[in-house]
Order: structure tokens, then sequence, then C-alpha cells
């Protein structure tokens, strides 16, 4: 179990640093294209389109980084309508975590809860001294103590193995692609309505280009790599879940509700929809729709558990 977390920060490291090397190859991209545009121009400009484009790339990316690790978890409670929990109306809640948090040894996390009857939890915050676990109302709604403490249980062992910081970042790199190639867009249309001659056209091109390869950062190579960490994820998450709380049937009695739900999760989206126990967004099945789900299929992770249950490894 612990080779196989360290393994998961080591491949955690290595997805950041390919997204960083990625950006800086879009700059360059983009500085080679306005220099292959321009060559015949009496300018003559160098290397220095390049170095300024991945200049500028690289100061994007970290900023993005920078900006999830400072605002990435309240930027994911604010848009999904998490209030602090109340401890007196909630304290069975606040006994089950603050005791799960005893005995893993870590401070206990914040309390949220959104009121929705989609039963489902998630955890998020960039280091166990910054963490927070959220539940919905419709969860704590049909969970009994031991499948609550199951499913505090998974969380919080999210928030041991750091996968919560790992999402908040990739998830905030791949936000911020698609946000520039959509902006990149409008402005290349918009540009394209004036009459700016051959000069006009070249910034066009390469403004487009750029959009382009932002695009597919945004819409195609990103969500594989964050979703396919986030599938690894929340099976390592049930098996160490179970053995902080030593007790593989609460858990597995929580999977079986989740899998009965079919209450759509209102305020979750591609981004979010990553950090929940359950997938909140439809699952579909055919093949290559199974590359864009956000967890393992649920059938799959309670056959583990029954496995574990029944003194078997997985």
């Amino acid at each position: 179990m612990y080779s196989e977390i360290a393994s998961n920060k080591r491949r955690s490291v290595a997805f950041i640093v390919l997204f960083f090397v990625i950006w800086l190859a879009i700059g360059a991209g983009c500085g080679f294209l306005f220099k292959a545009i321009n060559h015949q121009s009496a300018t003559h400009y160098g290397w220095s389109p390049v170095i300024v484009g991945m200049v500028i790339c690289g100061v994007l990316a970290i900023f993005g980084v920078l900006y999830s690790l400072n605002s990435g978890a309240r930027m994911v409670l604010s848009v999904s309508g998490a209030v602090p929990a109340n401890p007196a109306q909630y304290p069975q809640l606040y006994n089950v975590v603050q005791a799960l948090a005893i005995g893993e040894g870590i401070p206990t996390p914040a309390i949220y809860v959104i009121n929705d009857p989609s039963p489902n939890a998630f955890a998020t915050g960039v280091s166990p001294q910054k963490a927070a676990i959220t539940f919905t109302t419709g969860l704590l709604a049909i969970m009994n103590r031991e499948e609550l403490e199951g499913v505090a249980g998974h969380e919080m062992s999210h928030i041991k193995n750091h996968d919560i910081r790992l999402l908040l970042v990739v998830g905030t790199m791949i936000g911020m692609a698609a946000l520039l190639a959509s902006l990149l867009w409008r402005s290349a249309f918009f540009a394209g309505g004036g009459r700016g001659g051959r000069n006009s056209g070249q910034l066009i091109l390469v403004i487009f280009a750029a959009g382009a390869m932002l695009a597919i950062v945004g819409f195609v190579f990103g969500p594989l790599v964050r979703l396919a960490l986030s599938r690894r994820r929340e099976s390592l998450a049930d098996v160490s879940g179970v053995e902080l709380t030593r007790n593989p049937v609460g858990l597995l009695g929580a999977l079986k509700k989740l899998q009965q739900n079919d209450k759509p999760f209102k305020k979750m989206n591609h981004v979010t929809a990553a950090m929940c126990i359950d997938d909140p967004l439809q699952h579909h099945e055919a093949w290559y729709h199974r590359l864009y789900d956000t967890h393992p299929p649920i059938e799959e992770r309670i056959a583990d558990l029954e496995k574990i249950a029944a003194g078997q490894s997985v």
C-alpha cells in the first residue's frame, strides 16, 4: 500500500512537469509559426519569438499552479454551493470525521455540507492542514453511521495520499487552457473582421494556432490525463479507506447505496466530478466513453471490497 502511494506521488510530480513542458511547447510552437510566416520580412526576429512565446506560456503555467494551490480549494467549495456544517445540526458527522482524523494522526478537516438530494461526498485542499470534506444532504439522509464512516474514511484517504492537491493543480491547468483557447479564438474572429492587411492575417493565424493547441490540452489530452489519474486514485482510496476504518462493510454498504442513485448532482461539472466518491455525471456503456469516466465502474469497486471483506487480496 505505502509503495503504491509513493509511486502515485512520483507519478503526480511527473504529470505536473509534463503539463508545464506542454505549455512551454505551445509557446515555442507559436513562436516558430510567427517566425516561419515572417521569414521573408525585412525584420529579422531571430529566436526572439520562440523565447517570448515560451516565457509567456511558462508564466501562465506557473500562475495556474500557484492559483490552484492558494485558491483552488475555495473555488471548488464556492462553485459547489458548499457551506460549513453546523456541529449542532450534524453531531454524528463531526464525531465520525474527528475520530478518523485522530486515528490517522492528521488535523481534523473542515466539514462542509451541500444542500442537494444526490448522495455524494468529496475532499479538497492542498494539504492535510488545509483540507475539507464535503457531504451532500442526500448522502447524510441515506447512510447509517457505519456507512458514513466508510465514506469519510475514503475521503480521509484522499487527504492522506495527497490526491486532492494533484487534482486541483491539473484541473486548474486544464480549465485555464480551455478558457484561454476560447478567448484566443474569439480574438481571432473579431480581429478577422478588420482590414489589417497581410500583417493582420499573420497575427490571426498565430492566434488561431495558439487557440487550437490550447484546445487540444483543455478538451482532449488534459481531461484524459486527469480522469485516468482520478480512476486510479479512487481505487486506492477505497482500499486505504478500509485500512483506516478497519471495516470494509461500511464502505461496501455505502457504495451499494450509491449504485442505486439516479438523482443528478446539480452543481457538479467535469472538473469537480473527479473529486467525488461516486461519478455524479452520467456514465456511458461504449468503451470510448469510458475514457472520460472519472471513476472505475462502481461494480468493480464493490467487487474489490467484497474480496477484502472475504479476506482476499485485490
